[in-house]
C-alpha cells in the first residue's frame, strides 16, 4: 500500500465533527450544587455503560476526571482520535502531548516510506 492510499485510509477514520469540539460563548454556567448533582449523575451513567450521556454531562460541567475516564475507555476501544479529543477537552496535557508525539511519528514514517 502506497503513501497516498495510507493517508486516504487514515482520513476516512476522522470523525465527521472533526477532532475537537470548540466551546466558548455558549458555555453553561452552573452553581456548585447543580454541577455536583450533574457530575454524580454522569458518574452513575458512566458506571452503567451509558457513555454518550455521561460524556454530554461531563462536557457540560467541564468535569476533567470524567472526560479523562472516557478518553481511557476510548483508548481501550481502539478509538484514539476520540480519546485524544477527550484528553484535550479535559485538559490532560501529559496525555495530549504523548498522543501528539505518536501522531507526528506516524506521519514522519508515512513520509519516509514514500522515498523507498
Amino acid at each position: 500500500m502506497g503513501k497516498k492510499e495510507k493517508i486516504e485510509r487514515a482520513l476516512k477514520n476522522i470523525p465527521g465533527e472533526g477532532f475537537l469540539k470548540v466551546t466558548g460563548e455558549g458555555k453553561v454556567r452552573l452553581d456548585s450544587s447543580k454541577r455536583a448533582a450533574l457530575i454524580r449523575k454522569g458518574n452513575e451513567l458512566f458506571n452503567r455503560g451509558e457513555i454518550e450521556l455521561a460524556k454530554k454531562i461531563f462536557l457540560t460541567t467541564g468535569y476533567a476526571d470524567g472526560l479523562i475516564r472516557i478518553g481511557d475507555l476510548y483508548m481501550k476501544q481502539n478509538l484514539p482520535l476520540e480519546a485524544f479529543r477527550m484528553y484535550y477537552l479535559a485538559p490532560y496535557p501529559k496525555k495530549v502531548e504523548e498522543m501528539m508525539e505518536k501522531m507526528v511519528a506516524i506521519i514522519r514514517k508515512w513520509l519516509t516510506e514514500d522515498g523507498k
